[in-house]
């Protein structure tokens, strides 16, 4: 949000500069300033230039987007004055290129002072069970591109001859598990660090905060019995505001792709002259059932064998049916539901009830999934793959915990332009080779 808001001053600056250069005066925010912008900020989303997701290859990922959107505004202003036509003194090579030219420096000076930012060593001292800290070393793990954060990892026996040394010690801040037995003395060690200034924070909020998911083995029943948070619950006003959202965008949505889902109804029908429509059970809020129905995207006897997770280049997906897939169009008829009040825009992805049997048995604390309607797409689909595993879904559990501990609706905001940028990618639309 800081990097688009920089953009969006940088447009807007570096247009008025060039306007006032050539003509002695200052638009300000003029119609053209507002349609550059927008096109900058969208263009630059889509192409990940706001992504946080840490890359070895971070400046040359800059450097290519911002050749790409400056191109992209290059080839708008030429078309602008020339293939239409329109009578403006601001010309391609005379305004709209110093126009980019000037923010697209602006810009990646900045972006690539906060990559630097992000890269310099971070370092958190976690201490909790034995468990717990297994749990944590497995997600640090697989944040294998941010080696800016270091961890040291205590157990809580014998923790208090160690806490002395971090007095000193260059530490972002300390973490502490719900399961840690620690002693007296520890306890008054960590009070007298939090009093000289030191960062300490519950292990569960510290995965928040670095991970944006919190792994279900980190928290017990009695924690969440009493944990703050978890404030998405009928009558209240967050939910009425997020149902009134849900039922605009929705049937907004719903007659724009109406046509859309008219041709791929036809598409489906002249492949193999099957069903066009679908239908599963899928388990909703508070673990009611409930039936969705999809644009059929696999052959119509996919089943026949009973069911089963997707898997990576499915054979049972057919050629209309992968399309479909990619660009999300096979979950449209979703929509309905989303009007119905049996899902929301945005939440946990309902499962099938076949599947969640031996999910619950295996995952702790799976069911709190159920305490919100169930979405279109959500937090795990949008910083996940696509989820065709045990392994999947308890990871996507963590990120849906995450979401029912922060709701907001910025949050549901951010999320629907995440998907907005996956599904113009055609990006996590099938499982990966290595899902089982």
């Amino acid at each position: 949000m800081g990097l688009a808001t920089f953009d969006v001053v940088a447009v807007c600056g570096s247009y008025n500069l060039v306007y006032w250069f050539h003509f002695q005066s200052l638009p300000g925010i003029s119609g053209s300033v507002a349609a550059l912008t927008c096109l900058w900020i969208a263009s630059s989303y889509l192409l990940g230039r706001y992504s946080q997701r840490y890359r070895p290859n971070n400046r040359w990922r800059i450097a290519l987007s911002t050749a790409v959107v400056c191109l992209l505004l290059a080839l708008t202003a030429a078309a602008l004055n020339w293939g239409a036509e329109i009578q403006d003194p601001r010309t391609l090579p005379r305004f709209a290129l110093p126009t980019a030219l000037i923010a697209a420096g602006a810009s990646s000076l900045v972006q690539s002072r906060v990559h630097q930012r992000q890269e310099r060593p971070e370092h958190w001292v976690l201490i909790g069970s034995d468990t717990e800290l297994a749990v944590v070393e497995a997600e640090h793990k697989l944040e294998a591109g941010r080696s800016s954060l270091q961890l040291t990892l205590l157990g809580s026996a014998g923790v208090e001859d160690h806490l002395p040394a971090l007095a000193q010690a260059d530490l972002a801040g300390i973490a502490i598990g719900e399961r840690a037995q620690l002693s007296e003395r520890a306890l008054e060690q960590l009070l007298a660090l939090r009093g000289q200034g030191r960062q300490v924070i519950s292990l569960v909020n510290w995965s928040e905060q670095l991970l944006q998911r919190v792994p279900p083995e980190l928290f017990t029943s009695y924690w969440l019995a009493q944990a703050e948070g978890f404030e998405l619950q009928p009558e209240r006003l967050g939910w009425r505001l997020k149902r009134l959202g849900d039922l605009v965008v929705a049937v907004a949505l719903l007659l724009t792709t109406a046509p859309l889902i008219a041709i791929a109804a036809v598409l489906i029908k002249l492949e193999d002259g099957g069903a066009i429509l679908f239908s599963q059970v899928r388990t909703g809020i508070y673990g009611q059932p409930f039936r969705i129905r999809k644009l059929r995207s696999m052959r119509s006897d996919a089943e026949r064998h009973g069911a089963r997770w997707a898997s990576h280049s499915d054979p049972r997906v057919t050629r209309i049916g992968h399309w479909l897939r990619k660009l999300r169009i096979d979950e449209l008829p979703q929509l309905l539901n989303v009007i119905n009040g049996d899902m929301s825009l945005i939440g946990p992805r309902p499962e099938r009830p076949e599947f969640e049997q031996d999910l619950e048995t295996q995952i702790p604390h799976y069911r709190i999934r159920h305490w919100i309607r169930p979405g279109l797409s959500g937090w795990a689909q949008v910083c996940h793959p696509y989820g065709a595993s045990v392994a999947d879904s308890r990871s996507k559990l963590s990120y849906d915990l995450y979401y029912l501990r922060n709701f907001s609706l910025p949050l549901d905001f951010l999320i629907l332009l995440k998907t907005i940028q996956l599904v113009s990618r055609g990006a996590g639309s099938q499982p990966n080779k290595t899902a089982n």
